[in-house]
């Protein structure tokens, strides 16, 4: 089968500079922001090196302005942009059609997921691997799921957990920092 044929912007936003790619289906990557236009279109292309710098589809178009709203604090959905996940794994892509239904401003766990999909707490570490490997962060909001006791959990984004905690925040979500170990006796 012939590759599809890939397109890409990088643009600016509030939170820095984005990426993101699209075919005749729909958009198959979104790079979250870097404070470089070239190193955030470095990251996009080392995941589709033949995509060549296009306009955006008004389909796409959309969705830059979505993205844009979203880093300005604006309660944002991005659940009706459309996706081409081919190459997913079917698995994958259920995990994936979970997490778009988790909205702004609410957070849920790995495991929650899976049971969502009817996968036992085993299936909670194949959807910490699918978010790891979620090509369209921020769109998919793989930063919404978190890890067991609403620990923040990994983040393969630039800035890590770190970027995970500032888009939360960006949504109003606030998650109370760890208990200490040891309560202090009262003398």
């Amino acid at each position: 089968m012939a590759e599809k044929a890939h397109q890409y912007l990088i643009f600016e936003t509030v939170g820095g500079f984005c990426g993101i790619a699209w075919n005749e289906i729909g958009i198959t990557r979104f790079q979250l922001p870097t404070k470089a236009a070239d190193a955030t279109e470095r990251l996009l292309l080392r995941r589709l090196p033949a995509a060549e710098s296009g306009t955006p589809t008004p389909e796409v178009a959309e969705a830059i302005a979505a993205v844009k709203r979203y880093f300005n604090g604006k309660e944002t959905d991005f659940s009706g942009v459309k996706l081409d996940l081919e190459g997913q794994d079917a698995f994958f892509q259920s995990i994936y059609a979970a997490a778009r239904r988790v909205g702004w401003g609410r957070t849920t766990t790995y495991g929650a997921l899976a049971k969502e999909l009817g996968a036992g707490p085993e299936a909670a570490k194949d959807v910490g691997q699918a978010m790891a490997k979620n090509p369209v962060a921020l769109i998919i909001p793989c930063h919404r799921v978190l890890a067991a006791g609403g620990k923040i959990g990994g983040f393969s984004a630039p800035g890590g957990s770190n970027s995970k905690l500032r888009m939360l925040e960006l949504e109003g979500v606030r998650l109370a920092p760890p208990q200490p170990a040891q309560q202090s006796l009262g003398f």
